[in-house]
């Protein structure tokens, strides 16, 4: 069985990388990777258990405790981070094919997309290496005091399978500058990225034992976070896992940060017309095959133009090119696995029960293989109904008619969930204004934006703690305040 997939040159797929050092997992086994577009083995990396996962924290905390990484300056830390950015963007064509052949992702945006990734991790460089982790504050309790942002330690990086690359970059950067140790633990769907960084780790010098990689199933990824060498876990995922997560966490008081879940609403307003909503929206629930926890699933209209507005969508959706991810003619491709297919299948039965399914809704006919769904558009829905306030993560797009801005607002907040959001409009000042009265942690005018050297992070059950900027720096750092009797000389 073939380890890699073509176009991929991972060096040690059958092995983890502990403590500086690639070897055969304690279970013996593999993990296959399966071709969202035609359901065939394309790859396999190895299987770590929970001896394996106690092995990573050890040596991770080695290297916290006593190792040379937490105590080299920013500049010397930073210094062998450019290299491994060198690496990776060397890499970059190869690591756009591993998210292809692993997730569907469409050929023609992985570039891209990888770039993202590369660029991410460039970016949290940056930002950590000019931060001042020392700062002189004004107090009334002694003659000087200086507060201190120090590592937070060991950090268990826990990345989701729609973006592997770039979130799994950001998290192993932000604690590689504030001088935590790290273990990756990608989704047993996409390791392949979470190889290309270690790999990039290595070629750079980074002392043994500072990042770790180990890729498992649920089990022992529950043992991962459950081991107490663990001072921080940065999971992006779902909130059924981010609940368990804060609840191990929480009984140990470690410290956490989780990116999770959305159910993000689009307001639409008198002045944006059907066909730019339908064009809009028709280019945004395709991207990742809609398979993104900021996607905006939810369209909220003026009750007396939602016919208008969907037959503007429905014929917009029904012009989109379902077609294999290597295709560049393409617009959607696969969802990324069975499972998920499933899933999303199961939540358009649902919400026949409740709603008008428009288009869509089958697998289309003409591909006898791989995860595919039609882009599916469903009217008249309640925003009590399970397709209303459930994430799919898929391209369902739910349409729900208000009696106007103020019942429209309502709604939107109406979720568990406060991620992302926008407003449609051309007036830039309502957009702002309606903004400010929605929970989410990101809203944008006119479509679904994420800038990550901004903090990105949600309200309600979309997460706890920010990640991008100063925002997502601070989450890897303890703050120390220190009181003497005389200023010094502060490093």
């Amino acid at each position: 069985m073939a380890q890699n997939p073509e176009g991929v040159f991972v060096k040690n797929p059958d092995k983890v990388w502990i403590g500086g050092q690639w070897r055969a997992p304690h279970s013996g086994r593999m993990i296959e990777l399966v071709s969202p577009n035609t359901e065939q083995v394309v790859g396999a990396v190895a299987e770590a258990d929970e001896a394996d996962m106690d092995a990573a924290v050890a040596a991770a905390r080695e290297a916290f405790d006593h190792g040379p990484w937490p105590r080299m300056s920013v500049a010397e830390r930073n210094a062998i981070m450019q290299k491994v950015t060198e690496h990776l963007r060397a890499r970059e064509p190869e690591t756009a094919k591993a998210w292809t052949a692993q997730m569907g992702g469409l050929a023609a945006f992985a570039p891209g997309m990888t770039a993202t990734g590369t660029g991410q991790f460039d970016t949290v460089r940056e930002v950590g290496a000019t931060f001042a982790y020392v700062q002189q504050r004004e107090t009334q309790a002694s003659a000087a005091a200086y507060q201190v942002y120090e590592p937070v330690g060991v950090v268990a990086a826990i990345a989701p399978w729609n973006a592997p690359y770039a979130l799994m970059a950001s998290k192993v950067a932000n604690a590689l500058i504030t001088g935590c140790t790290v273990i990756m633990k990608p989704s047993p769907e996409t390791p392949l990225e979470a190889y290309i960084i270690a790999e990039a780790c290595e070629a750079a010098g980074i002392p043994a034992g500072v990042v770790n990689l180990v890729c498992g199933q649920r089990e022992a990824s529950d043992h991962l976070v459950c081991n107490h060498g663990v001072d921080k876990v940065s999971f992006t995922g779902s909130t059924l896992a981010g609940k368990r997560i804060a609840s191990v966490m929480g009984e140990r008081i470690g410290r956490y940060t989780l990116e999770l879940g959305g159910k993000s609403a689009a307001i639409v307003r008198d002045d944006f017309t059907a066909e730019q909503t339908a064009k809009l929206m028709a280019g945004t629930i395709t991207l990742l095959s809609g398979q993104v926890c900021a996607m905006l699933t939810r369209l909220i209209v003026p009750k007396a133009r939602h016919d208008e507005i969907t037959d503007a969508l429905a014929a917009e959706f029904q012009k989109i090119k379902i077609g294999y991810s290597d295709d560049p003619t393409t617009q959607l491709g696969p969802l990324a696995m069975k499972r998920q297919l499933e899933r999303v299948e199961m939540y358009i039965e649902e919400g026949k029960k409740s709603a008008d399914l428009v288009t869509g809704g089958n697998r289309p006919t003409h591909l006898n293989q791989g995860y595919f769904i039609e882009p599916t558009l469903f009217a008249n829905v309640d925003n009590k109904s399970r397709i209303a306030q459930e994430e799919i993560f898929g391209p369902v797009l739910s349409v729900i008619p208000v009696e106007d801005e103020a019942h429209a607002i309502a709604v939107a907040n109406d979720s568990n969930y406060g991620l992302s959001g926008a407003v449609l409009t051309n007036d830039a000042q309502a957009a702002y204004d309606v903004a400010r009265q929605v929970r989410t942690g990101g809203i944008a005018q006119n479509g679904l934006k994420v800038d990550w050297n901004l903090p990105f992070g949600g309200y309600k059950q979309s997460g706890i703690g920010r990640e991008g900027g100063v925002d997502g720096l601070k989450a890897y750092l303890e703050t120390k305040v220190m009181y003497v009797d005389a200023p010094v000389n502060a490093a």
